[in-house]
């Protein structure tokens, strides 16, 4: 009985998310969203422009600091091992040289938009 109900109730939901999306959308699309690119870059324009390099510092970081995170998640797992130490260990150096990363970088400037 309990599985009916929550194949029911899991289909009703799906049908109305499904209804909602194909309503909500706009039907007229403007001359951004035409546009072969989304990035920012101008498609009609030189391909060979240059870039901002902060732009690829920070998204770089991001995904430092992304994998950070990562490395937060198997801390209780860890805890709750035979031998937590190593990992915990093994976490904490990362995370410590990933910290040491983030304040030479700020030192040194690379995370100022204004120069």
């Amino acid at each position: 009985m309990k599985v009916l109900l929550m194949l029911t109730m899991t289909t009703t939901l799906v049908s109305l998310l499904v209804l909602v999306s194909l309503w909500l959308p706009q039907a007229t699309p403007d001359q951004e969203k035409l546009s072969p690119y989304e990035c920012g870059f101008d498609p009609l324009g030189s391909a060979r422009l240059p870039f901002s390099m902060r732009f690829f510092l920070v998204a770089i970081l991001f995904l430092l600091f992304d994998l950070e995170i990562t490395l937060l998640l198997p801390i209780p797992w860890a805890m709750s091992s035979m031998n937590p130490m190593n990992t915990m260990l093994y976490i904490s150096l990362v995370l410590m040289l990933l910290t040491l990363g983030l304040v030479y970088e700020w030192n040194q400037g690379g995370l100022d938009w204004a120069e």
